[in-house]
């Protein structure tokens, strides 16, 4: 083969998605393999919405490994990003010395990768970007190094919540006992088909980073507070079993409650902490009085929220009801881009709400609330994209102008 083939790198792009937990990780019995005090079960949402593109390339003309998180070189020696690298190197020369005959060096298990990842999503802000930064770097290195099976495991070194975003549809990470970790994996529960009726809304109050981080976040809560520990030994495993019940059922107003409960007690939880974490403000709180008041209305659950470590709603709720509900928010948090731009993703039908409606709610508008809203469903795993063009490193290894 000439010299100059030998060195062009060898390209590989995917898209891994971001998961909401509904059923919250919230504590580590082993910070450095990230093994969680509790299960936890998510639902992943579409990619056509959320999602972060990955390419790696690899070739013996790399001198050292390198990365590019959007559109920024990063520290590649992370200590997390490098036990994930080293977990699919040490796959890939294993698959090779046990002589499999597709497995040879040309996919570069001596050369150095460069890594390019994208989000189209707010990073650090409560939106589970390293879940779906971490599934996508996990399954790209994968793909590059042709390692096979079991990635789970792996991405949940990079990231706790980041196995569950190996997994399309509704998705459990079992906390497993071992102490190696070897038993913690995430398993799909049901696929994203599975309940097509579901749609699922993010009210984005901030893309901004939010003031604590998870990680830090976690062991102040693990150090400090008892809610944390009788939640993850006393409540979470028969909520589990329930909500696992409600997903297969399609039980919409069973599956509503429980991830409104658990969303609440994980903010509990976050107060408990000494001193208290506050991830929720004003326009999450009104968030939640407008789920109540639109739920009570109507005497029955229609909608549900659920926050992760930052002031972002995530709504569910179902296809019957979506358009109002949007409208809903869309009166109570009125803004400048109230329009066009203020709904992004999947369409939303226009909707009229009655003046009984309103009324029934009666909450004080708060504009500018909201800045705007996902809109999206259940969707699939992580994905190679096929189309060398969407390569975000150009032939050289390096960035392309437009990451």
């Amino acid at each position: 083969m000439p010299q100059d083939k030998m060195e062009k790198p060898y390209l590989v792009t995917c898209t891994a998605p971001v998961n909401i937990a509904v059923i919250k990780y919230w504590g580590k019995r082993n910070e450095e393999l990230i093994l969680p005090i509790n299960s936890s079960l998510s639902v992943t949402l579409h990619q056509d919405q959320l999602k972060t593109t990955t390419t790696v390339a690899t070739s013996k003309s790399f001198h050292e490994d390198r990365l590019w998180l959007n559109g920024k070189e990063e520290d590649i020696n992370h200590p997390r990003l490098q036990s994930c690298l080293r977990e699919i190197r040490r796959l890939a020369r294993k698959r090779h010395n046990d002589g499999d005959p597709d497995s040879s060096d040309s996919t570069g298990l001596s050369q150095k990768v460069r890594i390019c990842s994208v989000n189209n999503f707010p990073t650090a802000a409560g939106l589970a970007s390293s879940a779906a930064g971490y599934a996508c770097l996990v399954y790209s290195l994968a793909q590059a190094f042709g390692v096979e099976g079991e990635l789970s495991a792996i991405a949940r070194q990079g990231s706790g919540s980041a196995c569950r975003s190996i997994y399309g549809g509704f998705v459990q990470w079992i906390m497993g006992n071992k102490d190696d970790g070897k038993d913690s994996l995430a398993q799909q529960v049901e696929p994203e088909t599975h309940w097509p009726e579901l749609r699922i809304f993010v009210l984005v109050a901030s893309a901004e980073r939010k003031p604590i981080g998870s990680t830090s976040g976690m062991q102040t809560s693990v150090q400090t507070s008892r809610l944390l520990k009788h939640r993850a030994e006393s409540v979470v495993p028969s909520r589990m079993v329930e909500m696992i019940e409600a997903v297969r059922r399609k039980d919409f107003p069973a599956f509503a409650e429980l991830t409104m409960k658990d969303s609440n007690q994980f903010h509990a939880t976050c107060l408990d902490t000494y001193p208290p974490i506050f991830y929720l403000n004003s326009v999450s709180q009104q968030v939640i009085h407008l789920v109540h008041r639109y739920n009570k209305y109507y005497g029955e659950t229609r909608v549900a929220y659920s926050f992760d470590a930052g002031p972002n709603a995530v709504i569910f709720t179902l296809q019957e009801y979506a358009s109002e509900f949007v409208r809903v928010v869309q009166h109570f948090f009125p803004s400048d881009t109230n329009g066009e731009g203020f709904i992004k993703g999947l369409p939303v039908k226009s909707a009229t709400l009655s003046e009984e409606l309103k009324q029934g709610i009666g909450l004080e508008p708060m504009p500018k609330g909201i800045n705007y809203i996902i809109s999206t469903k259940a969707g699939p795993g992580p994905r190679v994209v096929e189309d060398s063009s969407q390569h975000l490193l150009s032939s050289e290894g390096l960035p392309k102008k437009t990451v």
